[in-house]
């Protein structure tokens, strides 16, 4: 109040700031939290101002920002290096510092609705989807490749870094932005043809949580799940999947593997096929776990007491006629296998 007397648009400039204060204290204690961060509070070390939508105005490649009533500073773009790339996109919020300005472009988002629909279930070496029609097999074997060569070589490396001071630690530093950089390279080309085959689509992902594998697998089994890279590669689709005018829905993973699509029913064993001890429905386990993530999607929650009626989960939506193979040699007749160099 006592800074509109000065300035009537102070409040754009203040709610703006006091939403910026909260983003970074609730990052910082998600962080600390986990013992990624200092337990101190987190201090600006720099001044900046974020510049909310309704005080800017884009002309041409140039941003008009209203500092008072009739008073106003622009910025251009035009003849910057970047000025091609931005080509097309729309402005975002600018932020100024003391002497830099800084410019966030987006893409703008179609308005669509998804038409299609695809529950993946996260593997070792390979995603498994089924999309109403099929199952699709996406091998991601090259993927876990990389991370196991540059694991090994990691090793050596620090076992190199731990006798050589600080010189070893510039290596270590090296050889960790480029294991992460290839890594995503590789997610990045994958999600990007994975989209380009499914636009307009809601993908189901599991929900997954490394720490809670860890302590029901052993040691051999952890150090292959410590090589994966599921959450990385769901994220990368959570934030491209709008650009194709799709969207991200993550599902509880919660037995999905170990439930009888058909009767609910949950098995103890766990091995390569699942068997349904009531109703005779027999798939392979992988596939078993993508057509209950497809079902949990589309609303149907596993109970082992509860038996759907009327639910044709191998014909999906667009056929919910007929009745489902009882063996797994007619559901396997219904999986497509797709492998990563394939869709490049």
């Amino acid at each position: 109040d006592e800074l509109e007397k000065i300035n009537v648009l102070a409040s754009h400039y203040v709610d703006k700031a006091i939403n910026d204060a909260y983003s970074i204290l609730k990052s910082w204690k998600r962080r600390a939290e986990k013992g990624q961060a200092s337990l101190r509070k987190p201090t600006l070390r720099k001044v900046y101002v974020r510049v909310k939508s309704t005080l800017r105005k884009v002309e041409g490649e140039s941003v008009r920002i209203t500092i008072r009533p009739y008073e106003y500073v622009t910025f251009s773009w035009s003849h910057k290096w970047f000025s091609r790339r931005v080509k097309g996109l729309e402005l975002g919020e600018p932020i100024i510092k003391e002497d830099k300005v800084y410019l966030s472009f987006r893409y703008k988002l179609p308005w669509s609705t998804p038409l299609d629909f695809l529950a993946i279930d996260s593997n070792l070496y390979t995603l498994d989807a089924y999309d109403g029609d099929k199952f699709i097999t996406f091998s991601i074997k090259g993927l876990y490749s990389l991370k196991y060569g540059m694991q090994l070589k990691r090793g050596r490396v620090q076992s190199f870094a731990s006798k050589h001071g600080k010189k070893g630690k510039e290596l270590m530093k090296k050889y960790s932005h480029r294991e992460r950089n290839r890594v995503l390279d590789y997610i990045h080309k994958f999600v990007n043809n994975l989209l380009e085959i499914y636009p307009l689509t809601l993908f189901a992902v599991e929900k997954l949580n490394k720490k809670e594998m860890f302590e029901d697998v052993n040691d051999s089994l952890s150090k292959k799940i410590s090589r994966t890279v599921w959450r990385t590669i769901h994220r990368v689709i959570k934030y491209k999947a709008p650009l194709y005018g799709s969207f991200v829905k993550e599902v509880n993973p919660h037995l999905t593997s170990k439930s009888c699509p058909r009767c609910g029913w949950v098995s103890r064993k766990v091995g390569g096929t699942f068997h349904c001890e009531r109703c005779g429905f027999t798939l392979d386990r992988q596939l078993n776990a993508s057509l209950n993530i497809y079902l949990k999607m589309c609303g149907f929650p596993h109970i082992h007491e509860r038996v759907w009626v009327g639910v044709i989960p191998l014909k999906g939506r667009k056929g919910m006629s007929g009745a489902l193979p009882r063996y797994s040699g007619e559901a396997q007749g219904l999986r497509v296998d797709i492998k990563y160099y394939e869709i490049l």
